[in-house]
């Protein structure tokens, strides 16, 4: 701000000058005026000497001097007046003062000297024509002068700031703005990156408090499997270990539950190692028999119609596959309870394994949505639990081992596609 002060001070100060220069140009101007008693001696020498012209060579002039006879031939000149002056006419032009020589009034002839009037006017505007050149020039650098300054003090920390707020609001947060010294916005471009300062930091607490919040979830996630898995094998020896209908139905509703919490305990943990970057898979070749494996562990309710495997080499995670199996028909369970059909086909470079049920699907417009983390359907899912998150994770896992995830409406329900890689 003390910067801006001295430049409009300074510019003021120039002004003034200039003003005063040109007001005490044009007092000069107006200040000159003839010498009407030289001129009088000048005409009354003249007079007595016209008649005789050649006598006035010895007379000496405190200024130029020519003399014109009456038709207005020139008969006299000083040393100092130019021959282009040949009449009166042309001493008019050139700026001498022509007086009339007469006698008893007789019409002699005309005298001419310089005009002191029009000599000082012409001078002073000769000077007065520069001054103003030289005025005009200093105020146009004043002005370029001006302009550099509104750009560099004003225009350019702005843009500056405002570039800063732009990254700000793109969350960019690590670049600090650069204050230079005098800026006129120092205090605002402070507090700005003061604020700067607060955001990262605040956001670095909140990324903190996320990243211990995921490893708590996975890290519960995975103790929960501990005492569920313990619940499902105590249940599988009671369904040995009695004949009771009644008691075999509710061992086995309890079953279905404790299997209900180890899938969705998978799926927390899995999308909490996704979220800290941590769900990893191992591929490796595999017999495709290993599908129908799969599909006969997680069919709890003997609702799977498989057609024969294919043989071949598939390459994938089979823990990871075991875990996608699993989302699947434990989706088809809770939402169609209907037969699973199983069919294969080769498929370019990958085995085909579709998934089928009866169970009448979702709407066209919400097939593309089913994989979106956390989205459920809204025509099936009321009144069920779930979180959104076992198709979204199997999608990531088919996506990380290569192949892919894909649902399709069918006539009569949904079926959902695994691609998975030959080897």
């Amino acid at each position: 701000m003390n910067s801006c002060r001295r430049f409009l001070i300074a510019a003021a100060a120039a002004a003034a000058v200039i003003l005063f220069v040109l007001f005490r140009l044009g007092e000069n101007c107006r200040q000159q005026e003839r010498d009407m008693l030289m001129l009088n001696d000048t005409v009354q020498t003249v007079k007595e000497h016209i008649r005789q012209p050649e006598t006035l060579q010895a007379l000496q002039f405190d200024t130029e001097l020519i003399v014109f006879s009456g038709d207005g031939t020139r008969i006299f000149a000083t040393a100092a007046v130019p021959e282009t002056i040949r009449s009166v006419s042309d001493a008019g032009r050139e700026g001498y003062f022509c007086m009339a020589v007469t006698e008893d009034g007789s019409f002699l002839g005309t005298a001419a000297v310089p005009d002191p009037v029009l000599s000082g006017y012409r001078k002073k505007q000769r000077t007065v024509l520069l001054t103003a050149l030289l005025a005009v020039s200093f105020i146009m650098l004043l002005l370029i002068a001006a302009d550099l300054f509104i750009r560099i003090r004003i225009v350019r920390p702005f843009r500056r700031m405002q570039l800063f707020a732009e990254h700000i609001a793109q969350g960019k947060l690590d670049d600090p703005l650069l204050i230079e010294k005098h800026n006129l916005f120092g205090s605002f471009a402070e507090s700005f990156d003061l604020m700067r300062e607060e955001l990262r930091a605040a956001r670095s607490r909140e990324d903190e408090l996320k990243l211990r919040e995921k490893e708590l979830t996975a890290s519960l996630s995975h103790d929960i499997k501990t005492p569920v898995t313990g619940i499902k094998l105590l249940c599988e020896l009671l369904m040995c270990k009695t004949d009771d209908p009644y008691i075999r139905e509710k061992v086995g509703s309890i079953h279905r539950k404790a299997e209900q919490i180890h899938v969705l305990a998978d799926e927390m943990l899995t999308a909490a190692l996704d979220e800290l970057g941590e769900m990893r898979v191992q591929c490796r070749d595999e017999q495709s028999s290993v599908l129908h494996t799969l599909l006969a562990e997680h069919d709890s309710r003997g609702l799977v119609r498989e057609e024969p495997v294919p043989d071949c080499l598939i390459r994938t995670d089979t823990g990871r596959l075991s875990q996608v199996i699993a989302n699947i028909i434990s989706n088809s369970y809770k939402y169609a309870g209907t037969e699973i059909r199983v069919r294969y086909a080769f498929q370019d470079h990958y085995l085909a394994m579709e998934l089928a049920d009866s169970g009448g699907g979702v709407p066209e417009e919400e097939i593309d949505l089913l994989t979106v983390k956390y989205y459920r359907g809204k025509s099936n899912s009321e009144g069920k639990d779930g979180s959104g998150l076992g198709l979204y994770i199997s999608g990531e896992l088919m996506k990380r081992m290569n192949g892919h995830l894909g649902c399709a409406k069918t006539d009569d329900g949904l079926a959902v596609t695994l691609l998975i890689p030959l080897s």
